[in-house]
């Protein structure tokens, strides 16, 4: 005779079997070179912040003309610094101070990468969006006006296919802020470029 598990036990493997997946470890891309936090000398987070684990992979610019001459841990200490205050956007709206760089991952002109907000984290966005489960990487330019260097496509490319790779993300789950938010981010000349990322996701799973 075939014996059933007695409900409450049924709801506890339930529980357990859910929580392990919650609690997926998250961790940097193995397959490309990243700056960490603190190698670039990031201060602490300011404010709590939610766990996540990355679903999809969301791509912005930092919509200000690039910067050669300045170093990615410069750059990125700006930026962090810009995250944890008040400030007036060019829209007249009030960005309110978040935990960390809004950002996971970081690509200046010369194409290397920086760590920003851990990766484990939800990050965050002045448009009005979810960005729970979004690895989210933005490119230093202003794609409006200006083209990524050639450097930056092939670390954005290389990212993104370790991270995919890493988390099981589909070349469909691949796509820019202005798909999930009125905005202009990340620029047409970057926009453009998201359907050769897509393929190459799909490329990189079919040669493994």
């Amino acid at each position: 005779m075939k014996r059933s598990l007695p409900l409450g036990l049924f709801l506890f493997i339930l529980a357990v079997s859910v929580g392990c997946k919650v609690q997926q470890k998250v961790s940097l891309p193995k397959d490309v070179t990243i700056v960490t936090r603190k190698e670039w000398g990031a201060e602490q987070s300011v404010l709590p912040m939610r766990k996540h684990v990355p679903q999809q992979i969301t791509i912005h610019h930092t919509a200000v003309k690039q910067a050669p001459e300045r170093s990615l841990a410069d750059k990125l200490k700006a930026l962090q610094k810009f995250s944890f205050s008040s400030s007036k956007l060019a829209s007249g709206k009030v960005k309110e101070p978040w935990a960390d760089i809004p950002y996971h991952f970081y690509i200046a002109v010369d194409g290397s990468i920086g760590e920003g907000r851990p990766l484990q984290y939800v990050g965050d966005s002045n448009t009005p969006y979810d960005p729970t489960g979004h690895a989210l990487i933005v490119l230093e330019g202003n794609f409006e006006n200006e083209e990524l260097s050639d450097k930056q496509y092939q670390s954005l490319q290389a990212l993104i296919i370790s991270i995919a790779k890493q988390y099981h993300i589909t070349s469909d789950k691949i796509s820019a802020h202005k798909d999930h938010a009125e905005t202009l981010c990340p620029g047409a000349h970057l926009y453009a470029l998201i359907p050769q990322l897509q393929k190459a996701v799909v490329e990189a799973e079919l040669m493994k």
